[in-house]
Protein backbone atom coordinates (compact mmCIF):
# COMPACT_ATOMS: atom_id res chain seq x y z
CA UNK A 1 0.00 0.00 0.00
CA UNK A 2 2.66 2.25 0.87
CA UNK A 3 5.58 3.15 -0.88
CA UNK A 4 8.95 2.27 -0.11
CA UNK A 5 10.64 4.00 2.39
CA UNK A 6 14.37 5.41 1.69
CA UNK A 7 17.08 4.46 4.56
CA UNK A 8 16.79 7.52 5.63
CA UNK A 9 13.98 9.82 7.66
CA UNK A 10 15.04 14.00 7.46
CA UNK A 11 14.86 14.81 11.19
CA UNK A 12 13.03 18.38 11.33
CA UNK A 13 10.19 16.97 9.26
CA UNK A 14 9.93 13.83 11.48
CA UNK A 15 10.05 16.09 14.40
CA UNK A 16 7.93 18.81 13.10
CA UNK A 17 4.91 16.22 12.11
CA UNK A 18 5.09 14.63 15.31
CA UNK A 19 4.96 17.29 16.98
CA UNK A 20 1.96 19.11 15.28
CA UNK A 21 0.29 15.21 15.26
CA UNK A 22 0.76 14.81 18.56
CA UNK A 23 -0.97 18.32 19.82
CA UNK A 24 -3.98 17.01 17.01
CA UNK A 25 -3.91 13.56 18.95
CA UNK A 26 -4.27 15.34 22.66
CA UNK A 27 -6.69 17.42 21.11
CA UNK A 28 -9.03 14.91 19.11
CA UNK A 29 -8.47 12.38 22.07
CA UNK A 30 -8.84 14.31 25.47
CA UNK A 31 -9.62 18.41 24.30
CA UNK A 32 -12.59 17.44 22.17
CA UNK A 33 -13.96 14.24 23.42
CA UNK A 34 -16.98 14.45 25.36
CA UNK A 35 -18.40 12.39 27.91
CA UNK A 36 -20.93 11.34 25.09
CA UNK A 37 -17.88 10.05 23.00
CA UNK A 38 -15.53 8.91 25.37
CA UNK A 39 -18.55 6.40 27.11
CA UNK A 40 -20.83 6.04 23.98
CA UNK A 41 -17.82 4.87 21.65
CA UNK A 42 -17.27 1.57 24.13
CA UNK A 43 -20.46 0.70 24.65
CA UNK A 44 -21.86 -2.94 23.16
CA UNK A 45 -24.64 -1.18 21.09
CA UNK A 46 -25.21 2.33 19.95
CA UNK A 47 -21.48 2.86 19.38
CA UNK A 48 -21.29 3.46 15.79
CA UNK A 49 -22.38 7.17 16.33
CA UNK A 50 -20.29 8.33 19.14
CA UNK A 51 -17.22 6.42 17.08
CA UNK A 52 -17.54 8.20 14.23
CA UNK A 53 -17.69 11.34 15.53
CA UNK A 54 -14.90 10.94 17.34
CA UNK A 55 -12.55 9.59 14.34
CA UNK A 56 -14.46 12.04 12.39
CA UNK A 57 -12.41 14.71 14.31
CA UNK A 58 -9.16 13.06 14.30
CA UNK A 59 -9.35 12.58 10.37
CA UNK A 60 -10.26 16.27 9.90
CA UNK A 61 -7.23 17.79 12.42
CA UNK A 62 -5.62 15.41 10.09
CA UNK A 63 -6.43 16.73 6.95
CA UNK A 64 -6.27 20.58 7.96
CA UNK A 65 -2.51 19.79 9.04
CA UNK A 66 -2.12 18.02 5.70
CA UNK A 67 -3.52 20.01 3.33
CA UNK A 68 -1.76 22.64 4.67
CA UNK A 69 1.77 21.08 4.54
CA UNK A 70 1.42 18.33 1.82
CA UNK A 71 -1.96 18.72 0.28
CA UNK A 72 -0.96 16.06 -2.48
CA UNK A 73 -0.96 13.58 0.32
CA UNK A 74 -4.48 14.32 1.79
CA UNK A 75 -5.34 10.72 1.72
CA UNK A 76 -3.38 10.08 5.14
CA UNK A 77 -6.12 11.74 6.93
CA UNK A 78 -8.34 9.06 5.80
CA UNK A 79 -5.74 6.24 7.05
CA UNK A 80 -5.92 8.21 10.33
CA UNK A 81 -9.38 8.04 10.67
CA UNK A 82 -9.86 4.56 9.59
CA UNK A 83 -6.85 3.64 12.07
CA UNK A 84 -8.22 5.01 14.81
CA UNK A 85 -11.66 3.79 14.39
CA UNK A 86 -10.40 0.28 14.31
CA UNK A 87 -8.04 1.13 17.28
CA UNK A 88 -10.84 2.77 19.52
CA UNK A 89 -13.37 0.21 18.01
CA UNK A 90 -11.16 -3.57 19.26
CA UNK A 91 -10.73 -1.40 22.74
CA UNK A 92 -14.53 -0.81 23.35
CA UNK A 93 -15.60 -4.36 22.56
CA UNK A 94 -12.89 -5.56 25.02
CA UNK A 95 -14.01 -2.99 27.61
CA UNK A 96 -17.98 -4.13 26.86
CA UNK A 97 -17.82 -7.89 26.66
CA UNK A 98 -16.09 -7.61 30.21
CA UNK A 99 -17.90 -4.78 31.86
CA UNK A 100 -14.60 -3.16 32.46
CA UNK A 101 -14.88 0.33 33.98
CA UNK A 102 -12.00 2.99 34.96
CA UNK A 103 -11.83 1.17 38.80
CA UNK A 104 -10.00 -1.83 37.10
CA UNK A 105 -6.60 -2.25 36.32
CA UNK A 106 -6.78 -3.64 32.89
CA UNK A 107 -8.79 -0.62 32.04
CA UNK A 108 -6.45 1.32 32.35
CA UNK A 109 -4.12 -1.00 30.45
CA UNK A 110 -6.29 -1.05 27.68
CA UNK A 111 -6.11 2.42 27.64
CA UNK A 112 -2.13 2.53 27.62
CA UNK A 113 -2.07 0.46 25.02
CA UNK A 114 -4.43 2.15 22.87
CA UNK A 115 -2.71 5.10 23.32
CA UNK A 116 0.27 3.45 22.40
CA UNK A 117 -0.93 2.41 19.36
CA UNK A 118 -2.06 5.96 18.20
CA UNK A 119 1.39 7.53 18.60
CA UNK A 120 2.69 4.41 16.96
CA UNK A 121 0.06 5.52 13.69
CA UNK A 122 1.14 9.23 13.79
CA UNK A 123 4.74 8.04 14.32
CA UNK A 124 4.16 6.21 10.76
CA UNK A 125 2.39 9.35 9.30
CA UNK A 126 5.15 11.37 10.29
CA UNK A 127 7.58 9.62 8.68
CA UNK A 128 5.67 9.21 5.16
CA UNK A 129 4.78 12.91 5.85
CA UNK A 130 8.79 13.93 6.73
CA UNK A 131 10.08 11.84 3.46
CA UNK A 132 7.45 13.34 0.72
Amino acid sequence: MFPPLPDQVPLLPLVAWMGALTVKHVLADFIFQTNWIAIGKDRATGWALPLFVHTLGHGVLSAILIAIAAPHLLWLAVVDFVIHGCVDRAKGIIVSRNGLTGTSPVFWWLIGIDQALHHLTDFGLAIVLAIR
